[in-house]
């Protein structure tokens, strides 16, 4: 674990926090400019640049500056140069200050605090696709041994790392700031629901071929290591172009880094194994890519989300309890105006009348002439559901819901085998080369039909300047050139169910885009030969 000077951040913490932080932000702010020492007066001056508008006596700034040198963020400089009046103004000229490493890495540290603070995360699609473009970049560098391609790699090696941590930052925030979303359902009900589908419809364009995104990523990454990590780091090295200072070693560290973060690279989007030296049980444990899991939290949080909102909208749409309803309605009970209304009201709110049977009638109720009151009429059957449960009739179980999983396979099964034979009867038909139709010589049922459905596919397009006929099949796998025969022969091809006659077509089976599309016109006249 990195440990921290423990001077390095008291500044913080005192009661001119602000003031010693102002200091500091001048002090960077003319870093920028490329001035590296600073008296007490500019350092007032440059206060006002850095959003400090309150008065700071001489005594008070000098103070600050001594106490930061104290704790080890500034250097004192002193100038002899001479000339000084008096004492105050020996110390106001005279003294030099300047950050120090830790003063350096302090500012930053504030500064990167307080964009962490104003930042929100995002999930970008588009930081994935910068990856697998400059993944792609150092492939092809990689290829030219040329040491002036040295500094490109360098350079493209330095974007993707910051890619990386781009990726790594934004998907950390927001995934803390969805687990705080989660967290606050009872909040402001209207713009908590608004919100939150707004990050649905968010996460949902996101997960959106994320998928493809990271196996393109490891596809170009399996490519880059075939060329050897350490000669793209070592390349990296030469144009980096480190200062080579007697004693310093610069590299090793540097190459050090530099693996450290290509290991976090595989770890997020590369397949492979990890290996605990400490105890053989987890010795080759396999790694799931942090892009997968990336793809799971996603949908993950849609569903928690979605689930949210349903809540949400039942309760909008329910009342707020049974008790309260029960309230109500004896309110409305004991301000009924007559009893019959009070009737009524028992009907409507709990629908337990007498009537229940009235939709009922007989088998056959043309037997029963209309004019006959129903006091003499024939007496028609209910059910006892009717007043127990509400229904007519008893309603059974649903049926359990099959095991398809063998059905699953022997589809499976049946697809594999097609597919087995369709390979086989493209393999039968495939050429080497144009040639007649009749040294096809006799072909099985399988590969005859798909050289019936090629034929007629290339007999349906029209010729082109040099009488050749192309069609493809519907998958577009398979490609076929035809010719109508110079000399009018006639071709012969047998089959197990019989034979089949027509001309001898000049043919080329082969897939679309294979050199011998565009074979010479010497090689068909050798075939008509």
């Amino acid at each position: 674990m990195p440990q921290v000077p423990p001077e390095m951040f008291r500044f913080t913490t005192t009661e001119r926090a602000d003031l010693h932080t102002a200091v500091l932000c001048a002090f960077g702010e003319a870093g920028e400019r490329f001035e590296t020492a600073l008296t007490s007066e500019e350092v007032h001056e440059r206060l006002r640049s850095v959003g400090w508008y309150a008065p700071v006596a001489d005594h008070e700034l000098s103070g600050t500056l001594k106490q930061l040198a104290g704790w080890g963020l500034l250097d004192v400089i002193f100038n002899h140069a001479g000339g000084f009046a008096t004492a105050e103004e020996y110390e106001r000229k005279n003294l030099h200050y300047a950050l120090t490493a830790h003063g350096e890495a302090a500012l930053a540290g504030v500064q990167h605090a307080m964009a962490m603070l104003d930042s929100a995360g995002a999930l970008q699609a588009a930081v994935l696709d910068a990856i697998a473009e400059r993944l792609e970049e150092l492939e092809v560098l990689l290829r030219d041994p040329d040491p002036g391609r040295d500094r490109r790699i360098f350079t493209g090696l330095q974007e993707l790392e910051g890619h990386l941590d781009a990726l790594r930052a934004n998907t950390r925030r927001f995934n803390s700031e969805l687990q705080r979303l989660l967290r606050l359902e009872g909040t402001d009900l209207a713009t908590f629901h608004e919100v939150k589908s707004a990050v649905v419809a968010y996460l949902q364009e996101f997960a959106t071929n994320l998928e493809q995104r990271g196996e393109a990523i490891a596809a170009a990454l399996e490519r880059v290591e075939e060329h050897g990590v350490g000669v793209l780091h070592a390349r990296a090295l030469d144009g980096a172009d480190l200062p080579r200072a007697p004693g310093a070693d610069h590299a090793t560290p540097w190459l050090a880094a530099r693996a450290a973060r290509w290991e976090g690279l595989r770890s997020w989007f590369a397949d492979g194994t990890r290996t605990d030296h400490r105890t053989d049980h987890w010795a080759g444990e396999r790694v799931v890519p942090r892009v997968r899991q990336l793809h799971n939290v996603a949908r993950r949080a849609i569903v928690a989300l979605l689930q949210v909102l349903d809540r949400i909208t039942d309760s909008r749409r329910r009342s707020s309890s049974a008790a309260a309803d029960f309230r109500t309605l004896a309110r409305w009970f004991a301000t009924a105006p007559a009893e019959h209304d009070a009737h009524r009201l028992w009907d409507a709110a709990f629908g337990l009348g007498s009537a229940r049977h009235a939709h009922l009638g007989h088998p056959d109720a043309e037997l029963i002439p209309s004019g006959v009151p129903w006091s003499e009429a024939e007496p028609v059957e209910v059910s006892a559901l009717l007043r127990s449960r509400g229904r007519t009739e008893r309603m059974g179980r649903t049926g359990r819901v099959r095991d398809v999983a063998e059905l699953r396979a022997g589809r499976r099964s049946r697809a594999e085998k097609e597919r087995a034979e369709l390979e086989a009867a493209w393999a039968a038909l495939a050429t080497t080369g144009a040639m007649r139709l009749s040294q096809l010589g006799v072909l099985d049922h399988e590969a005859f039909g798909r050289l019936l459905d090629l034929l007629g596919r290339a007999l349906a397009e029209r010729p082109d300047a040099t009488g050749r006929r192309r069609a493809v099949t519907s998958d577009g796998r398979v490609e076929i050139v035809l010719r109508a025969p110079g000399d009018g022969a006639v071709a012969v091809l047998r089959t197990s169910e019989g034979w089949f006659r027509g001309p001898d077509y000049l043919i080329d089976v082969h897939a679309p885009g294979d050199s011998r599309a565009g074979a010479p016109a010497a090689a068909e006249h050798r075939a008509g030969a």
